[in-house]
């Protein structure tokens, strides 16, 4: 069980800033989220999945959130509300403030630019020239932000995030520790057997409220910029390729790959190590399942999935190389269709 949070609110205090229904006690105090089977004096939980639905009846929590389906399931003190698992997030986060513990700029900041008042900035952290930061930005230990970069209002970088020079951050950014954003494009003309390298002179411009977990890469644009639309959401060891295009509320979770001038359209969501290949189009809603490799455009909205499935070593074998005769097996039965109806033609 996690610790419980410092602050606590009154169940009718939720309701007033989240919204939702309160049924029941409205003074309820509500000090931590917690699971259900879990909750104990004080929690608040949630059911959002019915096929959990038998838990209602013996939870010890002190409130619960529920859909308007599944409130009269519990009798004691609930909010009711459309979506309760989004509704659990935000509660959380009302009752899990951010603990920065720094203010001001740390004496062992290089600072090349000016940094408004209301900033935090940590220790080791270097701001280049021509920096612009807005309000309210926070900077973990040792990160750097190179020269020309616009970080927006309330963003919040933690330890060791690099951001080149001349990207650009929306509003409320979130970046966890070891992300970098604007890193060269992966550029190299041939030339006999070496490998020439391209300048990367594009940017990385980034909309509002985008969040990147731990060690992402995001290569700056060749010549135009690498886009990631507002709202989008990066899990840990993300990496997007050059001149991409993420549409805005698009979900990529851990380890997907992108590569360079493929273009998402608005609200995809990519399982965890997908790989899409470059110079691709990939239409708004598509829903790409975990593990796929996507190797052409995708111009209808749906699920894809292309995961091999599990099976034992011996019959994994064995069925790949049925795979790899496929090609032959098509033309074989392509052959005896014609003669089957050159026999019944004759017949």
């Amino acid at each position: 069980m996690a610790k419980a949070a410092a602050v606590s609110f009154s169940l009718a205090e939720i309701a007033a800033r989240l919204g939702g229904d309160v049924l029941g006690d409205g003074e309820t105090r509500i000090h931590r989220v917690a699971p259900l089977p879990t909750a104990g004096m004080g929690d608040i939980s949630f059911l959002s999945n019915p096929k959990f639905a038998a838990a209602l009846d013996t939870t010890a929590a002190s409130a619960l959130i529920l859909s308007p389906v599944a409130a009269s399931g519990f009798p004691g003190p609930r909010i009711v509300t459309a979506n309760p698992y989004a509704y659990y997030a935000r509660v959380t986060a009302l009752l899990n403030p951010q603990d920065i513990r720094f203010t001001g700029v740390d004496a062992s900041a290089i600072l090349r630019s000016v940094v408004p008042g209301s900033c935090r900035i940590g220790p080791n952290v270097t701001v280049g020239e021509d920096v612009v930061l807005g309000e309210d930005v926070v900077i973990h230990a040792g990160c750097v932000i190179g020269d020309g970069a616009r970080i927006g209002d309330g963003s919040l970088l933690y330890p060791n995030v690099v951001i080149y020079h001349d990207c650009v951050l929306g509003k409320r950014a979130i970046v966890h520790a070891g992300t970098v954003i604007g890193s060269d494009g992966f550029g190299f003309a041939p030339d006999g057997q070496d490998w020439i390298k391209i300048p990367q002179i594009g940017r990385v411009l980034v909309g509002d409220d985008v969040e990147f977990g731990a060690n992402c890469a995001v290569d700056r644009g060749a010549l135009g910029d690498t886009v990631i639309g507002d709202g989008c959401k990066l899990d840990n060891q993300v990496h997007i390729a050059h001149n991409c295009k993420i549409g805005p509320r698009s979900v990529l979770a851990g380890c997907v790959g992108i590569a360079g001038s493929t273009t998402l359209g608005e609200h995809c969501i990519v399982g965890g190590a997908s790989i899409i290949s470059g110079h691709l189009d990939i239409v708004a809603g598509t829903t790409i399942s975990g593990g796929t490799s996507v190797i052409k455009s995708i111009k209808k909205p749906g699920i894809y999935t292309s995961v091999f499935p599990l099976d034992e070593h011996e019959d994994w074998i064995r069925n790949a190389s049925h795979i790899r005769r496929l090609s032959k097996m098509a033309d074989k039965i392509s052959e005896l269709e014609k003669k089957l109806k050159e026999i019944e033609a004759r017949g």
